[in-house]
């Protein structure tokens, strides 16, 4: 993945240590995924699993967040004509749930929050991160701080 485009301005410890951005991953490789999201054997995925060679499920809505994971990585994958300020909810703080935004933490305290109509479905990936990982892009951001 793009961990290394990652800075110290998309790190935040309160109320705990979590990174949001929204500038992770090119905005046309995304669309790409997008639009092929009810199909994860097109080529364009296949050549993303080739590219990155990452773990990651495709989740329906974010009611399924595995939280039994060691590191919580969540990619949303918001529809376009949802228009509702759906959010997420970590520790207290709330994310706006937006499109090709990350959300990377090891908090456990996450739940989705939805604004007052439900829309059909909020889709995201939840990417496969190890405590390894984790731990080198936050020293690699504290670095640069």
């Amino acid at each position: 993945m793009n961990w290394g485009s990652l800075r110290p301005c998309h790190f935040f410890a309160n109320p705990v240590n979590h990174i949001y951005t929204q500038s992770l991953f090119d905005l046309k490789e995304y669309d790409k995924l997008y639009e092929n999201q009810y199909n994860l054997d097109h080529a364009v995925w296949e050549e993303f699993d080739r590219k990155y060679k990452i773990g990651f499920e495709f989740q329906e809505d974010l009611d399924n967040i595995n939280v039994k994971k060691e590191i919580i990585c969540l990619w949303f994958f918001k529809e376009r004509s949802d228009t509702t300020a759906s959010y997420i909810d970590l520790a207290g703080k709330q994310l706006p749930y937006y499109p090709n935004t990350f959300l990377i933490t090891d908090s456990k305290d996450i739940k989705f929050v939805m604004t007052k109509r439900k829309y059909i479905r909020h889709p995201f990936i939840q990417i496969d991160l190890s405590t390894d990982t984790w731990s080198s892009i936050l020293k690699r951001i504290n670095k640069l701080s």
